[in-house]
């Protein structure tokens, strides 16, 4: 359920535990802030050509700003189901609606490390996206489709979100091609 007209740090968020089973509720900015578990989902969105969108985050983003990311997604709302939360994520974050449900493909927990943001479990999928992308200027500083070639060549040069590169990497060995591979 995501509030409506308020802020972002206000939205309520799943607290769970190290199985994923929800332990209780709190605001977004009390779980940051506190560095408790949640959920969040990251969508791997490929167009017509199979390229995959990359975009780097802007710089007023409370979490990893200005970096680049190979996902669109974010967090899940309180007693939102996962598939519910990447449909409603991808479509936002590209400025798009009639998406594809986004498929799952693998779950995993990310944790920060120390001194990080905590840990959250992480919901990855795979959608098409055949219509033209709009991002949302508040999310999305620049964005390209770029064929996963360039994106493995970018991951050295190019300063990443690390949960997003967590994702990637267990994406790709879940596909028998680990980095640089193709």
């Amino acid at each position: 359920m995501r509030i409506v007209n308020a802020s972002p740090a206000d939205e309520l968020l799943d607290v769970v535990d190290e199985r994923d089973r929800v332990v209780g509720r709190l605001p977004r900015g009390e779980v940051y802030a506190r560095g408790l578990r949640h959920r969040c989902v990251f969508v791997l969105v490929r167009d017509a050509g199979d390229r995959i969108f990359v975009h780097r985050r802007t710089a007023s983003k409370a979490v990893f700003p200005s970096l680049y990311d190979m996902f669109v997604g974010g967090v899940v709302g309180a007693g939102e189901p996962y598939d519910a939360a990447a449909l409603r994520e991808a479509e936002e974050e590209l400025g798009v609606t009639g998406l594809p449900r986004p498929e799952p493909v693998l779950s995993f927990l990310y944790d920060d490390g120390p001194g990080g943001r905590g840990s959250w479990w992480s919901r990855v999928y795979e959608v098409r996206c055949d219509l033209p992308v709009e991002p949302q200027a508040e999310e999305v500083a620049w964005h390209a489709f770029l064929p996963e070639a360039e994106v493995e060549r970018r991951l050295g040069a190019w300063p990443w979100v690390p949960d997003g590169l967590a994702a990637w990497e267990r994406l790709r060995a879940a596909r028998g091609r680990g980095p640089g591979r193709g």
